[in-house]
């Protein structure tokens, strides 16, 4: 491994007793202003930013020498050093951070809430005393000035279906001018839900936080719970999670490629994609008992084991995708005005993917070439052979070109997991020497999902904070759309696929 400045840094603060695999730092008011700084000069990467009880903790990726680390800042009077001030992908966190723990950051340029739509019977519900609940207030949109300019609300509730969001866009005729986004509407209390519980009922809400993301929550949620608790996996649980976030991977891949196109009007790829995802979901369910393998990831290992039944369904799903895929690409290649559709819309600039250290096909189709399963190496990605396709274009066109590609690496790797299998126990019990804290982080079909478990002696969850990749995604949705027409904004936001309910916690 690399030097790495980040843990220079660090080092000067206290570190955190029984907290794998990466450290955890209490730092004070100086440090936490260098670690901002780094932010800003681009040294490192934001990777999550939440709350606790009189402490707010701040996560971060050194891509360089492959390191994450967090930060812990003590706030006894509830302030703290604004992150947002400086650094604007905080500036949604910390919202959201004040909104549940009611701490303070000193300086936020948007102290709107985010969450807390003023419909809870509290204020600030994650707090020591949380607040008595107040009368809803209007939201106060970000004005938009300018000759011609009118306002077009959208949701929260849709015409199709689909989780609720509202968006507020400004325009000039048909232009864009403006998009502004308000979320928080699939809120469920996850944090204060998961606060003791086992950390095998923890596991099953985890699982539950994005259902198009549930072997990756679960995968995440798990090799948190197992570093808190010191638990070594066996060897054949490692390639089974594998082999089932690569079967999600390509299942929502296929799903989302032909729902862009869709969104342009040309049916005939959501109906054939359809079937393959369709086929590849029949066939997880043959193997795992669960179309979604919702439940199969658990602390420990895996709750299923696989079969040759199940080996026959999952290799005979990819080889139909694997003959009938190109036949597709080429297809959507040679329409022209399918690319007409795509090609130079919503594009969001390279600079802006890699301030937001934001993930997935979003981040990769603009030259952030991140991905968790290369850059932290979790088993078995660490012994397996794959690529991951970066381009620069940054428009919708793009982000549909790494879906494919993405797909195609995918259905290599099923095939890879499932020549070299290990033999062995898939599954130990959940139990280890506790308290401890514990860090997970695997790649879904959309980007990076953190996952950070505090568990008591007893074996239950004190605290736990999912991160969900859509946090660094959706901001940059509203930097895709300005200067392009209403009418491509369905297309642009298929494009993102960002998750609603992983997003509102």
């Amino acid at each position: 491994m690399a030097t790495s400045p980040l843990l220079e840094i660090l080092s000067r603060g206290r570190p955190a007793e029984a907290h794998r695999p990466w450290p955890r730092f209490v730092v004070g008011g100086d440090l936490w202003i260098a670690l901002t700084n780094g932010l800003v000069e681009r040294h490192w990467t934001l990777a999550g930013l939440w709350g606790d009880d009189g402490a707010v903790h701040m996560a971060l990726i050194e891509e360089a020498s492959q390191s994450l680390a967090i930060a812990t800042y003590d706030c006894p009077d509830g302030r703290y050093p604004s992150v947002g001030k400086y650094h604007p992908p905080a500036i949604r966190p910390e919202r959201a951070l004040h909104d549940l723990f009611g701490l303070e950051p000193e300086g936020l340029p948007d102290t709107r809430p985010w969450l807390d739509h003023g419909r809870w019977p509290v204020r600030h519900p994650l707090a020591a005393e949380p607040a008595a609940g107040t009368e809803a207030q209007p939201y106060r949109f970000l004005p938009a000035e300018g000759e011609g300019l009118h306002q077009i609300p959208v949701g929260p509730v849709h015409a199709g279906i689909i989780e609720p969001g509202h968006f507020r866009f400004t325009a000039n005729g048909e232009t864009v001018v403006r998009l502004e986004e308000r979320l928080g509407y699939t809120h469920k209390g996850t944090e204060r839900l998961m606060a003791s519980m086992p950390v095998t009922e923890a596991a099953r809400l985890a699982a539950r936080i994005s259902g198009d993301s549930t072997v990756a929550y679960g995968i995440a949620f798990a090799s948190a719970t197992e570093a808190a608790l010191g638990i070594e996996v066996p060897a054949r649980a490692h390639w089974l999670r594998a082999l089932m976030a690569e079967i999600e991977r390509l299942a929502n891949h296929f799903g989302d490629i032909g729902a862009v196109c869709n969104d342009a009007a040309f049916a005939m790829m959501l109906a054939h994609c359809g079937a393959l995802r369709e086929r590849l979901l029949r066939a997880a369910a043959a193997a795992f008992g669960h179309r979604l393998m919702m439940d199969r990831v658990v602390p420990g290992g895996v709750a299923a084991d696989l079969d040759e039944t199940g080996i026959a369904a999952i290799r005979d799903a990819v080889r139909i995708a694997s003959a009938a895929f190109p036949r597709l690409i080429e297809l959507y290649d040679n329409t022209a005005s399918l690319q007409d559709r795509m090609i130079g819309t919503g594009i969001v600039s390279s600079a802006l993917v890699h301030r937001y250290g934001c993930g997935g096909f979003v981040g990769r189709a603009s030259g952030r070439g991140f991905d968790a399963r290369r850059t932290l190496p979790y088993p078995p990605y660490d012994a397996l052979d794959f690529e991951v396709p970066v381009l620069n274009q940054g428009d919708v066109g793009a982000r549909v070109w790494i879906r494919i590609r993405e797909a195609q690496q995918s259905m290599a790797l099923i095939g890879q997991i499932l020549d070299r299998l290990p033999d062995g126990p898939h599954h130990v019990p959940a139990t280890g020497s506790g308290p401890g804290e514990g860090v997970g982080i695997a790649e879904g079909f959309r980007g990076d999902v953190l996952a950070c478990v505090a568990v008591d002696g007893d074996g239950k969850v004190r605290r736990c904070h999912l991160r969900d990749p859509s946090w660094f995604q959706w901001p940059l949705l509203e930097a895709a759309i300005e200067g392009n027409i209403v009418a491509d904004f369905p297309l642009c936001n298929k494009s993102f696929n960002c998750s609603y309910s992983g997003h509102d916690l």
